[in-house]
């Protein structure tokens, strides 16, 4: 089976009346394709982690996902600013997040931390332009 996009969609800078919908949408798509319900899970908290860092850092993005027989492959491409320290970002409870957005229960600083716990590949890409993280969840 050839990859095939099974998702595609825009996320807004600050836009928490959104923020969460990509995910909980590939989660019912992945149900409805018959995948493993622990493998939909640890979709779901990667793809939410990712979602919402683009949410509370970006300028907005976008979320596709495409699914082969073996794998899942998530790609969330967001506009600017980037992430200045790649390492740091990769360190639990280091949050870049302002104090508003802590006080609305984000910016905990463990986004990234969850993506690649769950992932089983992660790679990020990131410049002031903005940042490129692409996932790769195995289905088998």
């Amino acid at each position: 089976m050839a990859k095939q996009k099974i998702l595609e969609k825009e996320i807004g800078s600050f836009d928490f009346q959104s923020g969460g919908e990509a995910s909980s949408k590939l989660k019912n798509l992945l149900r409805k394709l018959g995948v493993d319900s622990d493998i939909v899970r640890q979709t779901a908290i990667v793809t939410y982690e990712l979602e919402m860092n683009v949410v509370i850092h970006s300028e907005g993005g976008r979320i596709k996902a495409a699914v082969s027989e073996n794998e899942l492959e998530i790609d969330v491409i967001d506009d600017g600013p980037g992430i200045a320290d790649l390492d740091k970002a990769f360190t639990p409870g280091f949050s870049t997040a302002s104090e508003e957005i802590r006080e609305m229960g984000f910016g905990a600083g463990m986004g990234l931390v969850n993506a690649k716990r769950y992932a089983d590949k992660i790679n990020v890409e990131s410049s002031k332009k903005g940042t490129h993280v692409n996932v790769i969840i195995k289905l088998g």
